[in-house]
């Protein structure tokens, strides 16, 4: 008796890890990272509860995520530029990745101070971070960012640049 079902074909295998081995991969990856050279914790100063996210949260992924998403695309266009040339094309590869993952963790570390200075429970701040310490995220840069965001007044003389970015970003919607 012959099946209704035509033959099964084998499925391809894709090299590129997919769903639970990705994610533990992942996982892993954010395991490994140290935490920052002076790491900070933020003091907890909530403003009042609001039903929308604030406009300076907003600007701060917006701009970000641009850049970040810059140096991905120039990354990823090096190859038509210098896809003859290996140590050209290494070298501007991994300046616009470095810059990209540099941005991504100033993000990452900036929305987590703003998290904490919510007073948002410490072990739901982990959670969301996907870490078991924040350190590894919140830096003394990141203060310094959401200080220029929110219009805090720095401590230091001289305006710190992540200050006066942060204040750029909430100024412009960027």
């Amino acid at each position: 008796m012959t099946s209704p079902h035509p033959r099964k074909r084998p499925q391809r295998r894709s090299e590129i890890p997919r769903g639970p081995q990705q994610t533990a991969g992942l996982q892993e990856v954010r395991d490994a990272l140290p935490p920052a050279p002076e790491a900070c914790t933020v003091a907890p100063a909530p403003r009042p509860a609001e039903e929308g996210v604030p406009p300076e949260l907003l600007a701060l992924v917006t701009h970000h995520c641009r850049r970040i998403n810059a140096y991905l695309a120039r990354a990823q266009h090096l190859q038509t530029l210098h896809g003859d040339r290996m140590r050209q094309w290494q070298r501007l590869v991994l300046y616009a990745l470095t810059d990209a993952l540099a941005h991504n963790h100033l993000l990452a570390g900036t929305f987590a101070a703003h998290l904490q200075r919510q007073d948002l429970d410490a072990e739901l701040l982990r959670r969301y971070l996907q870490s078991p310490d924040p350190d590894r995220y919140i830096t003394r840069e990141a203060v310094q960012h959401l200080d220029g965001l929110t219009g805090a007044v720095p401590e230091e003389a001289a305006e710190p640049v992540w200050t006066a970015i942060g204040r750029r970003i909430a100024r412009d919607g960027d």
